[in-house]
């Protein structure tokens, strides 16, 4: 009996998130996708950096997340690269993000998109936007600490 090969569980990751905003709670969803973005994305052709969650109907959908099609793939239909994906999530969370979005200030960002059990995740965070001032604190702090983890291994 031959184990299938694992698959690497990182598809994509938005770093710049974390540098433009405060992430306060995150939450995992499903994605909804199509044969050929599966294809895709196995392949590893996806980019969530300019994505963003919005809400419509009392549903949940992710915008602008690029999907490359591939071209053996998507050979019988129009792939549309930037389509918006529905996130499956219980209610009560669509609920709880609605109502934090619409508070002034808030908002909610695609961190990064995953394997998980052979299904595609998408880990989501209500998130809250930094002054310039804030992202100046975040890189001093970061540079301290590296500083000192360096001084702490030289003393070692």
């Amino acid at each position: 009996m031959t184990k299938k090969p694992k698959m690497p569980s990182l598809i994509a990751s938005n770093k710049k998130a974390r540098h433009e905003y405060f992430i306060e709670e995150s939450f995992e969803a499903g994605l909804e996708l199509l044969g050929w973005e599966v294809k895709s994305i196995r392949a590893g052709k996806m980019r969530i950096t300019e994505s963003y969650v919005i809400f419509r109907d009392g549903e949940a959908f992710l915008f602008g997340a690029h999907i490359q099609p591939l071209l053996s793939a998507s050979t019988h239909i129009v792939a549309d690269p930037l389509r918006t994906r529905k996130l499956l999530l219980h209610r009560r969370e669509i609920d709880k993000l609605f109502g934090m979005v619409n508070q002034k200030g808030h908002t909610c960002v695609a961190l990064k998109v995953y394997w998980s059990h052979g299904r595609v995740k998408c880990e989501i965070a209500l998130a809250k936007g930094k002054k310039l001032h804030d992202k100046r604190a975040t890189l001093k702090e970061r540079d301290y600490q590296r500083e000192k983890q360096r001084g702490l291994k030289n003393l070692i």
